[in-house]
């Protein structure tokens, strides 16, 4: 094999680009080393994961900053630098869920040889909540009061108000552990000019940086001073540039690369690539839902600012606001086949909005996996929907089942729009289909762009896909009545159904004040049985993360809930 331990030379042309094509050159790398090549086609621009919100450099970084823990593929906490994950059973989260207690492993040391101490990680947090750093990640420290180290190894982090999930802050590799005094003079306004610091950060993993270049390749070599096992890999390589389906080809086909991250090609393409039998595609699924959200909220020309506008319930949609027809749209729909069709190994038919942690999945829903078009025809005529006139298209209250639906410019996308739109016609129910470009959808602004924007939803019907996060309790909060994007908040709240349940939002505070454990479970559960169940919003697809090694490359445990690298010091040949 071209990466095998005695052809390394095999790779020298795609990683050391300037032996191939100018720039700097590199001294070869001996054929007894063992080098570990990665191949991100967006390539990395920091590797601080505090300086950016991309996964590219989040992983970068990953591969030497580490956290106090990292949650493992099936959402799980496991202890990273700390020496134990701190709950209530062992003393290390207060019973009354104001404060959470970490103890570091002793003898850790960074890269350089020096002491990691409990100071690290209280300079850590200072150096993220200060405004002036422009730190991406300081919404993982939200609702925390103080971080302070009660002697060298422990520290203890307190919140303003009862935290029943209190493991944001540290745990994952968005928010690792960097060196106070290495980082010393980059807190607040300087943090974006110490390039030093940026590009080669002190680390505690199993590799350490030599060599960065920024939106281009990074160099590691194995860590001398790692807390673990030593890792089986000399060197590391990650590469940028390129495309998705570029990097597939340079591990499935070519077997230049050991791992391609992120390639989000085409699923056939991908399949007959893996048929060259040099690598093989791995698939993490988390909890990244493409789901069609139903307006509960009159989008009429005519009421011109009032469209799609809330107005405290006095602006009901003339049709979509019947649960029945929402449920019968629902019963329309052949997930299955959308998910064979068009999305093959990268996604999975559902039911359910939440599809992960596996502690926190319902299974009372599991009905909708099978397309019922005559059920969903007496569904409607039970409630009076009918086709009066023989024009193919039912009434509600003698208004026509009409309806507008969008979504973002993506070809699997208007491919899953036009089976939709078929199968809702043999319901009786009339599609007229529409694209906007996805940078404008997500990220155009509501007044200039309201007519394309997702947050202003001028359209019956969006589909789009949204993560839960590993505790689903802010996505779920997005959901209540008091969370309906207005005029009056710039449209940038998240329960873009305009749905208000006074059943959901009181199960909601029950889990705001429920500890983690088999109740809190229970009650998250509930709240996506009630949101699912209404209809507001209809899960498709669970959607995957895919990525691609080579056969030969072990260990590699994919992991959608952290770093594709999170146990990078366990790969080996």
């Amino acid at each position: 094999m071209p990466t095998s331990v005695k052809v390394i030379l095999g790779v020298a042309c795609l990683f050391l680009l300037a032996a191939c094509g100018g720039g700097e050159e590199e001294e070869p790398t001996p054929t007894e080393v063992k080098v570990l090549t990665l191949h991100y086609w967006q390539a990395p621009s920091v590797p601080i994961p505090y300086l950016s919100s991309g996964f590219k450099d989040r992983d970068a970084g990953a591969v030497t900053l580490e956290p106090l823990a990292n949650y493992d593929p099936d959402g799980n906490i496991v202890p990273r630098l700390a020496a134990q994950v701190p709950t209530i059973e062992n003393g290390g989260v207060s019973s009354d869920l104001m404060s959470i207690t970490w103890r570091l492993k002793e003898g850790l040391m960074w890269s350089d040889e020096t002491d990691v101490t409990a100071e690290d990680v209280v300079f850590t947090w200072r150096y993220c909540v200060d405004e002036a750093t422009g730190c991406t990640n300081e919404s993982f420290f939200d609702g925390i009061t103080s971080v302070e180290a009660l002697d060298g190894l422990t520290v203890k982090i307190t919140f303003d108000a009862p935290t029943p999930y209190p493991y944001n802050a540290f745990v994952g590799s968005a928010t690792p552990i960097i060196n106070s005094v290495q980082f010393a003079e980059c807190i607040g306004a300087p943090a974006a000019t110490c390039f030093e610091q940026n590009y080669a950060p002190l680390g505690t993993g199993p590799y350490r940086i030599t060599n960065f270049q920024e939106n281009d390749r990074i160099a590691y070599e194995r860590n001398p001073h790692y807390h673990g096992a030593p890792p089986y890999f000399d060197r590391v390589i990650l590469k940028g540039g390129g495309n998705a389906e570029a990097a597939a080809r340079f591990v499935l086909e070519r077997g230049d690369v050991d791992y391609a991250w992120n390639v989000q090609a085409d699923p056939e393409t991908l399949t007959g690539m893996q048929e060259a039998g040099l690598g093989t595609l791995a698939v993490a699924y988390t909890s990244l839902v493409e789901r069609i959200v139903v307006n509960q909220t009159n989008v009429d020309l005519d009421l011109g600012d009032d469209r799609s506008e809330y107005l405290d319930g006095e602006n009901p949609h003339p049709f979509l606001s019947f649960k029945p027809i929402r449920e019968a749209m629902s019963m329309a729909i052949d997930r299955e086949q959308i998910a064979e069709d068009l999305y093959g190994f990268a996604g999975e038919a559902t039911c359910n909005l939440i599809t992960g942690p596996p502690i926190y999945v319902s299974t009372a829903n599991e009905g909708c996996l099978t397309q019922d078009i005559e059920g969903a025809k007496r569904l409607l005529d039970e409630n009076d929907v009918l086709d009066t006139d023989g024009d193919g298209t039912r009434e509600y209250n003698g208004e026509p089942l009409r309806i507008v639906f969008q979504t973002s410019t993506n070809d699997i996308r208007q491919e899953t729009q036009a089976l939709i739109r078929d199968w809702w016609r043999e319901i009786g129910i009339r599609t007229r289909i529409i694209d906007h470009d996805a940078s404008v959808f997500f990220g155009g602004d509501p007044v200039e762009d309201k007519n394309a924007s997702y947050r202003r939803f001028l359209a019956d019907v969006q589909m789009y896909a949204s993560g839960t996060g590993i505790d689903p309790q802010q996505s779920l909060s997005d959901l209540l009545c008091r969370n309906i994007p207005t005029r009056d908040n710039n449209w940038s709240l998240g329960n873009f159904a305009r749905s208000c349940d006074a059943e959901y939002d009181e199960v909601y505070a029950q889990l705001e004040e429920t500890r983690i454990g088999r109740e809190r479970e229970t009650l998250v559960k509930r709240l996506n049985d009630l949101h699912v169940q209404n209809y507001f919003q209809i899960p498709l697809i669970n959607r995957g993360f895919v990525s691609a090694h080579l056969n030969t490359l072990k260990g590699v445990r994919i992991n959608g809930w952290d770093s594709e690298l999170w146990n990078i010091a366990e790969w080996r040949r």
